[in-house]
Formats: structure tokens, sequence, C-alpha cells
């Protein structure tokens, strides 16, 4: 199963304080370990919400908000793709996981959806079509 590992923003990565040499150690041995171990498909930090926008949807319009962005524990302030056996798996990951934050922090974890979780409605048209996705983008690589 893969999953979406969400490290939560805090008044610190919101306010762009960057990470130690010490911490950006630590993390890179975790996630050497994740990716000896075959886990990790993807991860990157991301900047903080000022320098980020938001689009919203209604109906056929679109309107641009800019940053920042003001409930901080509902912010994501970087993430990983794993390839897990299970939740219980990636709960023991996490669990390894460095603090990413210099104060308290919240990780969230998140099934990303597989084929088989849409049933009929993705036709096999619809496979194909993101099968041929999927291998455009693994070409690039």
């Amino acid at each position: 199963m893969r999953v979406m590992v969400m490290v939560k923003a805090t008044p610190s990565s919101e306010a762009g304080v960057m990470p130690s040499e010490q911490l950006l150690a630590d993390m890179g041995r975790y996630n050497e370990e994740l990716v000896k171990a075959g886990v990790m498909l993807a991860g990157e930090g991301l900047h903080p919400s000022s320098k980020g926008v938001r689009v919203r949807f209604s109906g056929k319009q679109r309107s641009v908000v800019d940053g920042p962005f003001t409930e901080t524990k509902e912010l994501v302030a970087g993430f990983w793709l794993w390839q897990v056996r299970s939740m219980e798996e990636a709960i023991e990951w996490v669990r390894r996981c460095p603090n990413p934050m210099p104060e308290d922090s919240e990780i969230e974890i998140r099934p990303v959806f597989e084929e088989e979780d849409f049933g009929e409605e993705f036709t096999p048209e619809l496979r194909e079509q993101e099968r041929r996705l999927r291998e455009q983008i693994g070409n690039r690589g």
C-alpha cells in the first residue's frame, strides 16, 4: 500500500526557520534507512504558506488567494510518499523519525487511493489512460 506521510506545519516552519545542521543530518540518515528498506518513493520539504497560493473553485469560477494561511495546524510543511505493507508498518517508521521541528510537531499518515478503490466507475478505458500517463511520467526520470 502507498501512504502519504505529511509533516504538519508549526509556528517555526511557517516563520521560515530552517532546520539545524544536526536535524538535516538526522533526517538524512532517516531517509537513507527508508530508501534502503525500499519504503521511500518521494519526499520533500515545503516553503512556508506565505510563499504559496490557493485556488478556490466555485462552479466554473476560479479565484486565487495568496498566502500566508492562518491555520498553521492544518498546513503541511513537508511530505513523503511511501510504499509499505500496512498502516502499522507506516506507523512504526514514523515512530522512528526524528522530530522534524524545533518544537512539538505532528505527522499525519494517509493511504493513497489505488485503482481497486474506485470500483466499476474506473472503466478499462480510464485504467488504460491512467497506465499511459504513469508510463509517461516514469519516462521523464
